[in-house]
């Protein structure tokens, strides 16, 4: 990415994050993860991560995607002297959390599954013999 294009989603993640977090925030923490902006910056792909209290972070981001023409609209006002032209805006759901904690759950099963069956193989295992002719 260009300095050119690493400002403008800079720019766009702090505005829009502002917008959604005081404007769109119903009963979940809403968190712009990333924002990817296209070189002729008029593309704006923009990643959220959503924590819900019940759980169901689908409705509220289908809430968010109907929205998208009024949260332009909003990021327009904001950012009318810094932007020649507003991105179109593509809405993302950042699934990266649940990633980690699906890779640390494995990491934790393997090593619980080492520690219940190779513990007694581990500490008396002799050293390998060394073969070197001398």
């Amino acid at each position: 990415m260009s300095i050119r294009t690493e400002r403008v989603a800079a720019l766009l993640k702090a505005d829009i994050g502002e917008i959604l977090q005081f404007e769109y925030q119903h009963d979940a923490m809403l968190t712009v993860t990333n924002v990817r902006v296209s070189p002729d910056l008029m593309q704006a792909h923009i990643y959220l991560s959503i924590m819900t209290t019940d759980g169901d972070m689908n409705e509220n981001f289908e809430f968010i995607r109907e929205k998208t023409p009024e949260i332009r609209k909003k990021l327009a006002s904001r950012v009318r002297h810094q932007l020649r032209r507003i991105p179109e805006i593509h809405f993302h759901l950042d699934d990266t959390a649940e990633y980690v904690e699906k890779i640390d759950s494995l990491f934790r099963k393997i090593e619980s599954d080492r520690k219940s069956s190779g513990s007694d193989d581990d500490n008396n295992s002799t050293p390998p013999a060394d073969d070197t002719d001398q």
